[in-house]
C-alpha cells in the first residue's frame, strides 16, 4: 500500500467486478488492481456502447482485513463514466472509467 497523505492509500490486490445486466444473461467480470491501484476488465462482445449503462462496478474484496466502502458506489455499484470513442484508432474499442473506490478498516469492537 502507498500512502497518499490525508489517511489515503493506494491498494494493490484488491479485485473489483464488473456486472452487466444488459444481455440475456447477467455478465460478470472480475479484475485485481494493480500496484498502482488501477484495474481494466475487457467487456465481453455483446456489452455495446448503448448497453453500458446498465454495467456497474463494484468492490468486491480487499487484502489486509479492509472492508468495503460505498464511496462513490463501491458497495451499491459505481457508474461508468464514458472516456474514449475509438480507443487505439479502432471504432470497436471503447474507454470507461469509474470515479475513485475506497475500502475502509474494520474498526474493533
Amino acid at each position: 500500500m502507498e500512502n497518499l497523505g490525508m489517511g489515503f492509500e493506494i491498494i494493490a490486490g484488491a479485485v473489483v467486478k464488473l456486472e452487466c445486466n444488459n444481455t440475456k444473461k447477467t455478465m460478470i467480470q472480475t479484475a485485481t488492481t494493480d500496484r498502482n491501484g488501477k484495474f481494466l476488465i475487457e467487456a465481453h462482445k455483446n456489452v455495446s456502447t448503448y448497453g453500458a449503462h446498465k454495467c456497474k462496478v463494484f468492490l468486491f474484496s480487499a487484502p489486509h482485513g479492509l472492508k468495503r466502502s460505498n464511496i462513490h458506489g463501491g458497495i451499491k455499484g459505481a457508474t461508468l463514466r464514458s472516456e474514449a470513442h475509438d480507443l487505439l484508432g479502432n471504432p470497436k474499442y471503447h474507454l470507461y472509467t469509474v470515479l475513485d473506490l475506497a475500502f475502509e478498516p474494520i474498526c474493533p469492537h
